[in-house]
């Protein structure tokens, strides 16, 4: 029997920023060894109160680059622009797919408000983000993926997110919808690796957060998710080229990077939060509480241990 890998697991709190009950949820997770690392919303409405809270604690941090949910931070778009509908927020989730396929997003604009946003982390943080990665997926949509991969180049941001994840076509749980959403992302994510890696841009080893978000997530799902695809990693590592050209080293030492996304929090009470237009409903959702709490069950934990695993995140990763 091949010997159980070393494990380097991220555990990536997304939208931290988003309301002060998110944040409030997440640095509890960080403080109880829940989730590791952070990606934050520049734009999110509890975003210099997410700031104050990282430097406190010591939380390491990224950018969770925003095209598809509420306002734009780069004052020249706030008025006009093609990433915008016609209320004057972005187009939304499945918004902004649309009018990327009909042709009508301006990738110059694209340029312009992303680079807003990592010199606006840029300035709440006092550094450039360990990692950045997209809100809702969009850093892999068709164009965008180009223009993203650049300005990681540009700043000399190594790392990123490739939501790709093994197991999904067995997991029969999800609902129909969902799971036609997550294969249109899985569909992007695959036409996006040669583009980052013709840039040099790295990311974990093996991506789980689909799977898992949600009621969907529980400690059985989340070790089964990481058991499998380690497992599948290793048997196939010396047959078939990486996704990742993460950490080509680790490949010899038998050890694995995962990145674990979730979304943890004490549901948005509305008017406050958001990013510009008030809280979503998945924001408001008891499944962010659902979240919260299996991640810091003591079993769980317990069971990162007993496999080998080792909490890390994007900052300590060894170049």
């Amino acid at each position: 029997m091949m010997p159980r890998a070393t494990v380097k697991l991220i555990i990536t709190g997304d939208d931290f920023g988003y309301c002060p009950r998110r944040n409030q949820g997440i640095v509890e997770c960080f403080l109880t060894g829940a989730v590791s690392n952070v990606s934050l919303l520049v734009n999110g409405a509890a975003v210099t109160d997410a700031v104050q809270l990282a430097k406190r604690h010591h939380i390491p941090i990224g950018l969770h680059a925003n095209l598809s949910e509420g306002s734009p931070v780069c004052p020249a778009l706030k008025e006009s622009s093609s990433l915008l509908n016609t209320e004057g927020f972005f187009h939304g989730k499945m918004g902004i797919r649309r009018v990327l396929a009909e042709g009508h997003l301006n990738m110059a604009e694209v340029r312009q408000e992303l680079t807003a946003q990592v010199e606006l982390f840029h300035k709440l943080t006092g550094h450039l983000p360990y990692h950045m990665d997209g809100h809702q997926h969009v850093h892999v949509l068709p164009e965008i993926r180009h223009v993203f991969a650049q300005l990681l180049v540009d700043y000399g941001i190594m790392y990123t997110r490739v939501p790709i994840e093994p197991d999904l076509p067995r997991c029969s749980w999800i609902d129909p919808s969902l799971m036609a959403f997550y294969r249109s992302v899985e569909k992007d994510s695959l036409e996006t690796v040669d583009v980052f890696r013709k840039h040099h841009i790295r990311w974990p080893d093996i991506y789980i957060g689909l799977s898992t978000m949600g009621k969907n997530m529980s400690m059985s799902n989340i070790l089964g998710a990481i058991d499998n695809a380690t497992a599948a990693y290793q048997a196939n590592k010396d047959s078939v080229a990486p996704l990742s050209p993460f950490l080509g080293s680790d490949r010899e030492a038998r050890s694995v990077t995962v990145e674990l996304m979730t979304h943890p929090g004490y549901p948005s009470l509305p008017p406050v939060g958001g990013c510009g237009e008030g809280p979503d409903d998945f924001s408001q959702s008891w499944e962010r509480l659902h979240e919260l709490e299996t991640l810091k069950k003591p079993e769980l934990q317990s069971c990162y241990k007993a496999r080998n695993i080792e909490l890390c995140s994007f900052k300590k990763l060894e170049v």
